[in-house]
């Protein structure tokens, strides 16, 4: 099988440039950041450089390998429900369920590592940069040189392959159930997890209210808090999708009309599939906008004491930029990379709709509905997520409950969510409508 999943590989490779892309960000972000372990552990790093340098890597690589989890998932998910006819054909030619698992598995596999490999190069270039940024705020001694070591390259290329190898393998064993004509009973893991991470996410934040303004980890609890809630919101979404649309539905048809209720009626029926989008969407959100508005209430804390920054202040202030930086980036990459994979596979349904009536502007149309509704939701539970841990941290850290630029952080970040969704989304769809209703459905048949 894994000869087959090879040759598959080789037949298709265009299908994949989406999952290729996720393991190639993923495996750069973790290789970045974990060459940091490598030149902290260096011979001749003076003990302060190395707190610094051991810090930002721990702190960012669990960021890292959270989002490289979540970006490969989505984005194999994705692929694995686009290829549903072609799993159900295998199926019906005699192919088991654990041969197809195979077959993908091993796809994905591949694909990981060759993402893997690529992402060394740009990773070494990723750490001198890295570490320029610590040199420049005088946070690591200027002699210190960067080390690209064992650290960084086994530990990139075996979170990759692991996220890759155990995200296909739960989207492919979904797909084959229901090829089977299985019934597809609850996720019970999936609920357990989330409903795990929001508890914890609760804990953490509420219990910012037990610490004193003075100490040193006073952001720690309430800023995993958010991103933990992030995560839970992230896979319930789509309970959370179904639940605003069937609230939505009075009102977005009163305004669109006919095009809005059929929106609504698709969008319920894909909820599965538009999580993919949801998820990137959330966490972008949440932690972005709870990073950002609690350094800036931190800022304003020392301000306001008439305090000198203190060398602990600047790495803090360093390592959260550095974090959202990364956020914002492979955020939103994660994002324009499912939108993209989503979009450009619905070619053939609206070849169907145009064959059906509909002009390019009504498909256009509800395709930018669709956004709309998307970021509203990722917008609406990551900022509840990133308000989870602002508020207790900025009530205890400054006696107040949000810092003064938190409306325009939050209106930045937003600003940025909603551009991405709707400039990949609309975009793609322009691009898929270039293709002849006839041709579109022919092709994609």
């Amino acid at each position: 099988m894994f000869a087959l999943a090879l040759r598959s590989v080789r037949l298709r490779p265009g299908r994949l440039l989406a999952t290729l892309l996720s393991a190639f960000l993923g495996a750069a972000v973790i290789m970045t950041f974990n060459s940091l372990h490598d030149t902290a552990g260096a011979p001749g790093v003076d003990h302060v450089s190395a707190e610094t340098l051991t810090t930002a890597a721990s702190v960012v690589g669990g960021y890292g390998t959270l989002l490289v989890f979540f970006a490969v998932a989505s984005t194999l998910t994705v692929n694995v429900r686009q290829r549903a006819d072609e799993i159900a054909l295998l199926r019906h030619t005699g192919a088991t369920p654990a041969q197809i698992k195979r077959m993908i598995v091993g796809e994905s596999v591949i694909v990981a590592l060759a993402g893997s490999v690529l992402a060394v190069g740009p990773a070494m270039l990723g750490g001198h940069a890295l570490l320029d940024v610590f040199k420049d705020g005088g946070q690591v001694a200027d002699g210190v040189e960067h080390v690209f070591g064992p650290i960084a390259l086994m530990s990139g290329v075996a979170v990759t392959l692991l996220a890759s190898a155990g995200a296909a393998f739960l989207a492919v064993r979904r797909a084959t159930r229901n090829a089977a004509g299985m019934r597809q009973g609850r996720d019970s893991a999936r609920k357990f997890a989330a409903w795990g991470a929001l508890a914890v996410g609760a804990a953490g934040v509420l219990s910012t209210f037990a610490m004193k303004a003075t100490d040193a980890a006073l952001m720690a609890a309430p800023a995993y808090g958010a991103i933990l809630l992030s995560v839970g919101f992230a896979l319930l979404s789509p309970a959370l999708l179904r639940a605003l649309l069937g609230r939505a539905e009075p009102l977005l048809t009163a305004l669109t009309g006919a095009s809005g209720y059929l929106t609504v009626r698709n969008m319920r029926q894909r909820a599965e599939q538009l999580s993919g989008v949801l998820m990137p969407l959330i966490l972008f959100t949440g932690m972005a906008t709870a990073t950002l508005c609690m350094q800036a209430a931190e800022n304003d804390a020392i301000k306001s004491s008439g305090l000198a920054e203190s060398v602990e202040d600047k790495n803090l202030e360093t390592l959260n930029f550095v974090v959202v930086g990364i956020i914002v980036v492979f955020a939103c990459v994660m994002l324009v990379n499912t939108l993209y994979a989503a979009t450009s596979y619905r070619v053939r349904e609206f070849g169907q709709q145009r064959l059906a009536g509909a002009t390019p502007g009504q498909v256009l149309g509800t395709v930018a509905v669709e956004s709309l509704v998307l970021t509203v939701t990722g917008v609406f539970f990551g900022t509840v997520a990133g308000l989870a841990g602002i508020v207790p941290f900025t009530t205890v850290r400054t006696d107040s409950i949000l810092p003064g630029q938190g409306l325009g952080i939050w209106l930045t970040v937003v600003a940025l969510a909603a551009t991405a969704t709707f400039v990949t989304s609309l975009g793609t769809a322009r691009r898929t409508l270039r293709v002849r209703a006839v041709d579109a459905v022919a092709i994609a048949a």
